[in-house]
C-alpha cells in the first residue's frame, strides 16, 4: 500500500497526516504556523513530515497544501495574503530537508480534490468548492481534473472584487469577496451588532465576558445555536454574501455541484440554509434551468491534507 503525507498550511496551523490510497488518515501531527517568518514555516513543515515518517517509514512522497498562490510548476508560493511568503521556493526547501519528492498546491485546490475523490463530490465531474474560513478559498474540478489555469492560480474566489472601493484586503485590493464572507467578516458583523444593540446580543456577550472586542467565531456559533438574535443575524449577513457570490460563480462555471467547506461552514445550517435561500434568490430566472445544487463538505479540517497527499501520490 502506497502511503503519502499531506500537509495543510494555514495562517495559524500546520497540520500533517499520513494518508492511504483510499483517503484514510492514519495519524496526524499539528504545529503552530510561525509568525512572519517564511523560512521558519518551511522548518516547521519539515518537522511535521519527519515526525510522520518516524511513525510510518514507508511514506513515498509529500503533498503540501499552502494558503497562497502557487506557480504552474507546483513549486513556488508566489504570494500568500495570510502567511509571510513572497516568491517562496517552498517545494525545494522542504524536499531538501525531508529527502522525499514534494508537491506544493493551493490549499483550496487540495480540499477540492479531496472532496472530489473521497467526499461530498464523489462521482461528479464538474465541481466548485468554496471554503469559508478565516478567508475564502476555492477549487475547480473540470471534466474530472483539477483546473489550475494558465499560471496555476485559478479558483481564487475570495479575491473576486465584489464591492468596488470596499474594505481593504490582505491581497492589496479593496472590496474582495472574503472581506464580506469569511470568519473575519462574521466576527466584524457580530461585534457591530452587539455594539449597536446589546440586548439582542445578550447571550453572545455573556459568552464573551461582556466585552464586544472579545467576541470570536466559536462564541458566535454557540450563541447562534442557542438562539441569540444578533449571532443569528450575523450568520444571515454572511450567508447573503455567500449565496450571491455562488450565483455569480455558477453563471461563469456552470458546475454540476457546489461544495461548501471551511471552518465557518462547519456551523452547518446556520450558514448553509440561509445561503441556499440567498443563492436561489440571486439566480433569478436562471433557477428555472438546470443549476448546481449546494452540498456541505464531508471531510472537515482534514480535507486539505487528504487532497495534498493524494496529489503527491498522483504526481
Amino acid at each position: 500500500m502506497t502511503l503519502t503525507i499531506g500537509v495543510d498550511v494555514g495562517g495559524t496551523k500546520v497540520l500533517g497526516g499520513v494518508v492511504t490510497p483510499d483517503g484514510e488518515v492514519l495519524t496526524t501531527v499539528r504545529r503552530a504556523t510561525p509568525d512572519d517568518d517564511s523560512g521558519q514555516t518551511a522548518v516547521v513543515i519539515a518537522e511535521v513530515v519527519a515526525a510522520l515518517v518516524d511513525a510510518y517509514p514507508g511514506v513515498e512522497a509529500v503533498g503540501v497544501g499552502a494558503a497562497g498562490w502557487i506557480d504552474a510548476d507546483r513549486s513556488t508560493v508566489m504570494f500568500a495574503p495570510n502567511v509571510a511568503w513572497r516568491d517562496e521556493p517552498l517545494r525545494d526547501r522542504i524536499a531538501d530537508k525531508v529527502g522525499l519528492p514534494v508537491v506544493v498546491e493551493n490549499d483550496g485546490n487540495t480540499a477540492a480534490w479531496a472532496e472530489f475523490r473521497f467526499g461530498a463530490a464523489r462521482g461528479v465531474s464538474e465541481v466548485l468548492l468554496i471554503t469559508v474560513g478565516t478567508g475564502i478559498g476555492g477549487g475547480i474540478i473540470a471534466d474530472g481534473k483539477l483546473f489550475r489555469g494558465a499560471y496555476g492560480v485559478a479558483g481564487e474566489f475570495g479575491h473576486v472584487r465584489f464591492v468596488p472601493g470596499g474594505l481593504p484586503c490582505g491581497c492589496g485590493r479593496r472590496g474582495c469577496f472574503e472581506q464580506y464572507c469569511s470568519g473575519r467578516a462574521l466576527v466584524r458583523e457580530a461585534r457591530a451588532l452587539a455594539e449597536a444593540d446589546p440586548h439582542r446580543a445578550a447571550r453572545l456577550l455573556r459568552l464573551a465576558g461582556g466585552q464586544v472586542d472579545a467576541i470570536q467565531g466559536p462564541q458566535i456559533t454557540q450563541a447562534a445555536g442557542e438562539g441569540d438574535p444578533a449571532a443569528i443575524e450575523a450568520f444571515g449577513v454572511i450567508a447573503q454574501w455567500l449565496g450571491q457570490g455562488l450565483a455569480d460563480l455558477v453563471s461563469i462555471w456552470d458546475p454540476g455541484l457546489i461544495v461548501v467547506g471551511g471552518g465557518v461552514a462547519e456551523s452547518g445550517d446556520l450558514l448553509i440554509a440561509p445561503a441556499r435561500e440567498a443563492y436561489v434568490a440571486a439566480l433569478g430566472p436562471r433557477i428555472t434551468l438546470p443549476v448546481a445544487r449546494i452540498r456541505a463538505a464531508e471531510l472537515g479540517n482534514e480535507a486539505g491534507l487528504i487532497g495534498a497527499a493524494d496529489l503527491a501520490r498522483l504526481r
